[in-house]
């Protein structure tokens, strides 16, 4: 799998063809695997990370095990900027110390105990894109809860939840993602137009002159 650095060279190489598209379609490529590439830097910088830092676990109270009933918290409002995202839960008489967290790169799961009787979940199986588990936090307030999702990659989310975009181009996890790489530059070279055929495979050619063939000969 491929390093973190290399990971970095190939999105630095990917801004470089971004900046030379004209077309639409060519210029959403890349931008597409752009952010998936820079998921997979934001993931390799986080194992590092983690290798240096110990984890730290919410320690759950004694009155969470699986035959507690749960209310769950399906209305709730939420807003963000191009690095976090907040989520408003309002419940009143929230005990911080009896709150258990549980954040994942895709999901969270907040369970709220003996609030004025009740037992409260507020849960997202799926999110729309990845946090950072270690930096989300919560705040509890005297009538609501507020909870910080740290951003993977910067920039705005169409949605909390995740919905399953056909337009995407695809990066399978088990490839080595410079096939994928392979794949969007062969698009943009059918894609184009002459003077883009051209200058992709020259910039192409001379990015990795000495190092490997020339991607486009089969397209030339």
């Amino acid at each position: 799998m491929a390093n973190s650095e290399s990971l970095a060279l190939d999105l630095e190489e990917l801004k470089r063809f971004q900046s030379i598209a004209k077309r639409p379609r060519v210029v959403s490529l890349i931008s597409s695997e752009i952010t998936n590439l820079e998921k997979l830097v934001a993931k390799e910088d986080a194992k590092t990370t983690a290798a240096s830092i110990p984890s730290i676990k919410t320690p759950a109270p004694s009155m969470s095990n699986p035959s507690v009933n749960y209310v769950p918290l399906g209305s709730f409002s939420w807003d963000q900027d191009y690095d976090q995202l907040k989520i408003y839960v309002s419940l009143e008489g929230v005990d911080k110390e009896k709150i258990v967290t549980e954040f994942k790169p895709m999901s969270f799961d907040i369970k709220f105990h003996d609030v004025q009787g009740k037992n409260y979940r507020c849960v997202v199986l799926k999110l729309n894109k990845e946090i950072v588990p270690e930096k989300c936090k919560l705040i509890v307030k005297p009538k609501r809860v507020i909870v910080t999702l740290v951003k993977a990659s910067k920039g705005n989310w169409m949605d909390l939840h995740f919905k399953e975009d056909k337009l995407k181009p695809s990066l399978d996890k088990e490839r080595d993602p410079m096939a994928g790489i392979m794949d969007l530059m062969k698009n943009m070279y059918e894609e184009g137009d002459d003077e883009m055929k051209k200058t992709i495979a020259k910039a192409w050619t001379d990015a990795r002159s000495g190092k490997t063939a020339d991607p486009m000969k089969s397209y030339k």
